[in-house]
């Protein structure tokens, strides 16, 4: 028995050409959610020093011998 409709089978280029576009439509669906967020640092926040010498990182010198 043959039923009315036959699949016909689909080439290697054509699934690469529906994938493609596929990931194109996805991404381009996926840029329209996302908005911007203004930076909340003030010029003398972004200038302020972060680094921190902690004792996991006065450890870290010492094991590795780092002079300081």
């Amino acid at each position: 028995m043959q039923s009315s409709k036959q699949r016909t089978p689909v080439g290697r280029r054509e699934f690469l050409r529906v994938l493609g576009a596929g990931a194109t439509v996805a991404a381009a669906s996926g840029s329209f959610v996302l908005k911007a967020q203004a930076d909340t640092e003030t010029s003398d926040e972004k200038r302020k020093s972060r680094y921190k010498e902690t004792d996991h990182v006065k450890a870290y010198y010492r094991v590795n011998r780092y002079p300081r």
